[in-house]
């Protein structure tokens, strides 16, 4: 009966137009893990419970971004932000680079030969077109679940919007950073010019790195405070960014998910609003059992993996 319901679902989920690729092997007669689904250039996997890890998955194109990519991280993050399965998130590049930004061979006929009979319509192609661009990493912030960015090698134009949507940050050693779009004759308008600023707090550096499009290096990247831990490789990486994950996801998901809301809400908000957004939220969330399951581990002195939370 198991086997049934399960292929069932499968293929519901295939009428859906989503391809069911992990956790197909029963296990007790369950699902040994959630099914996610399969996009062209993104990989989702499942490597820690309630985590779940998003892979850039073009590396014989050094993780360029076409056309694909920018509609199917949408897709991607609305699908996690309704999982109440997962509790954090992992972003990692496949291969050597995390990503070389915009794919100019495959984004070129829209970005040179926009839509439109005359200027007024062919602005206001380009304005929409822009617009769902910048979804593309708003989506990140959006979604509740902490989001941890995993950079190894280079991390050029589109990869700095990506990152800079993103909670954490870590890298390697040979790891780099670099605001490309000044090279190709345009002003960066998917969120660098925005985030960027307020990651770093040095409007002086931001200027620099905007203005110049010189590399930034990895030390310079954690002394200004773009990543807050460098690695020796990738391997250990890794592991440091899916260990955080756990260790969130181990955590109270009213808690995290409600402070990631407060905290981009105050990034963009004064002090006394972001307060007065903070005590209506908590009126409500404070009445969680979360708190007590929570405070009694605290005193018990059990590791904090021993507690179970509902899911959100």
């Amino acid at each position: 009966m198991a086997r049934v319901l399960v292929q069932r679902f499968i293929g519901v989920a295939r009428l859906c137009g989503v391809s069911a690729v992990a956790g197909r092997q029963l296990v007790s007669g369950h699902l040994a893990m959630s099914t996610l689904p399969t996009y062209e250039t993104l990989r989702l996997t499942q490597p820690k419970e309630h985590v779940v890890q998003v892979e850039i998955n073009r590396p014989e194109k050094r993780n360029a971004m076409n056309q694909a990519f920018w509609r199917e991280m949408v897709e991607c993050f609305n699908y996690i932000a309704d999982d109440n399965e997962c509790r954090a998130v992992v972003v990692s590049g496949a291969g050597k680079v995390f990503s070389s930004g915009i794919d100019l061979m495959d984004m070129s006929e829209a970005l040179l030969s926009p839509k439109g009979d005359d200027t007024a319509r062919t602005s206001w192609h380009l304005r929409k077109f822009i617009q769902s661009y910048q979804e593309t990493f708003t989506v990140i912030e959006k979604c509740t679940k902490p989001v941890i960015a995993a950079i190894q090698g280079a991390c050029v134009g589109g990869g700095v919007d990506m990152v800079t949507a993103c909670d954490i940050r870590f890298c390697t050693q040979d790891a780099w950073f670099q605001v490309k779009e000044v090279d190709i004759g345009l002003a960066a308008d998917v969120g660098t010019l925005q985030r960027l600023p307020k990651v770093i707090g040095s409007r002086s550096l931001v200027c620099d790195l905007v203005y110049t499009g010189r590399k930034m290096m990895s030390d310079e990247a954690k002394s200004s405070g773009l990543v807050s831990r460098v690695f020796p490789d990738k391997a250990s990486l890794m592991e440091a960014a899916l260990q955080i994950a756990e260790d969130i996801a181990n955590k109270s998901p009213v808690a995290v998910q409600g402070s990631k809301v407060n905290l981009v809400y105050s990034r963009d908000h004064s002090v006394r609003e972001s307060l007065e957004y903070m005590a209506t939220w908590n009126m409500a969330m404070l009445q969680t059992d979360d708190i007590m399951k929570s405070a009694t581990a605290v005193l018990q002195k059990k590791n904090p993996k021993e507690t179970v939370f509902s899911k959100l």
